[in-house]
């Protein structure tokens, strides 16, 4: 067993909640270098989750300056997703970077770019493909069994969930609100169980119905209207060239009571993830409806092992360092993710849809 000496840059929410707690369940992984631009949460991000001595910066050239980190996490803010990770890649480092992959579809290719020009690794923290749900379903979806593909829908939808922390709220930092946030978690994954990332055309609707409400209920507390840049709402939908579509549902408020979340509809049947994982159509002239109580451990990798969805994203991804195998999340994909959200967004502003080449 070798280890993989990984750098952390952003050490703020996402770090402590999801990437830090599960890399340090990782036997392979050894955090060796914290960078933030607040000092002190790195220093605690130091003491708390990294190797005895390990190293603090405020200026992450400097992180990658060092010569024993193989692996940097990026996890800042959506503006400096891709330089960071471009950065990382020119100075010989595989990248985790977290969700969106950029606030723009030329950044993303940027990304990408580099990636094939460096020959480094490069994935996104989309962790819905590691549920054990998501997984068994695109297994049935590459066999066959729910047929063509053809309709989907990818919801993200909160009643009242506005994040009140952090640059969330901030137009410039994040590029958007509820749809570039958790709209690009239900996109990417109905694009990779659909395996369709040759859009066609997108339409987009953007609302700030809803944001100027003083002293609104919400989940995390109230928020100041005047510092709400972003959007309250949005919606897309996507053609693509073999003719599929897929509607987009996404808020942070919307006075909806409750979501009915994404689905996916073939020739054969459909499915969705209530109650875990449920699959419909028909057989000998009657409908059926079959649920299936998934086994969380039963994926593809690990196959057994207990696990989180973070902490199964995190092994696998130091498992394709390792064994210098391609990650669960492949940087094309993620790049089509990012172009269509931001298709959503220019459609909203034009009035006009967005047409792909």
């Amino acid at each position: 067993m070798r280890t993989v000496k990984i750098g952390i840059i952003g050490c703020g929410m996402i770090a402590n909640d999801k990437h830090m707690p599960s890399l340090a369940k990782v036997e392979e992984a050894e955090m060796v270098a914290f960078c933030d631009l607040n000092e002190e949460r790195a220093r605690a991000a130091a003491l708390k989750y990294g190797v005895p001595g390990a190293r603090v910066y405020t200026d992450y050239k400097q992180l990658l300056a060092m010569e024993d980190i193989e692996v940097v996490h990026v996890l800042t803010p959506n503006v400096s997703h891709a330089v960071i990770s471009i950065d990382a890649m020119e100075a010989g480092k595989h990248v985790m970077c977290e969700k969106p992959m950029a606030k723009t579809g030329a950044e993303a290719k940027a990304m990408v770019d580099a990636h094939v020009r460096t020959g480094k690794k490069l994935t996104i923290g989309y962790q819905n493909r590691s549920k054990a749900n998501s997984q068994l379903l695109r297994k049935m979806i590459v066999n066959g069994e729910l047929g063509e593909i053809y309709y989907a829908k990818a919801v993200a939808t909160r009643r009242r969930g506005v994040p009140t922390w952090g640059v969330f709220l901030d137009k410039e930092k994040q590029g958007g609100g509820p749809m570039i946030d958790i709209g690009t978690h239900s996109l990417d994954l109905i694009l990779w169980l659909m395996n369709n990332y040759e859009p066609e055309s997108v339409t987009g609707s953007v609302f700030h119905k809803l944001k100027h409400t003083p002293n609104a209920a919400n989940e995390w507390g109230s928020w100041e209207p005047d510092q709400f840049e972003v959007e309250d709402s949005a919606f897309g939908y996507v053609k693509f060239k073999n003719g599929a579509v897929v509607s987009i549902e996404t808020s942070w408020m919307l006075n909806i009571a409750k979501s009915e979340g994404s689905y996916l509809c073939g020739t054969k049947g459909g499915a969705d993830f209530k109650d875990g994982l449920r699959i419909n159509g028909e057989r000998d002239g009657s409908l059926f409806l079959n649920v299936i109580n998934v086994d969380p451990n039963a994926r593809e990798l690990f196959r057994g092992e207990k696990m989180t969805d973070f902490e199964y994203e995190a092994k696998q991804w130091i498992h394709c360092i390792v064994n210098d195998t391609e990650p669960l999340v492949k940087p094309e994909e993620a790049m089509v993710v990012s172009a269509i959200l931001e298709a959503v967004y220019i459609s909203a502003e034009t009035g006009k849809p967005v047409y792909f080449d």
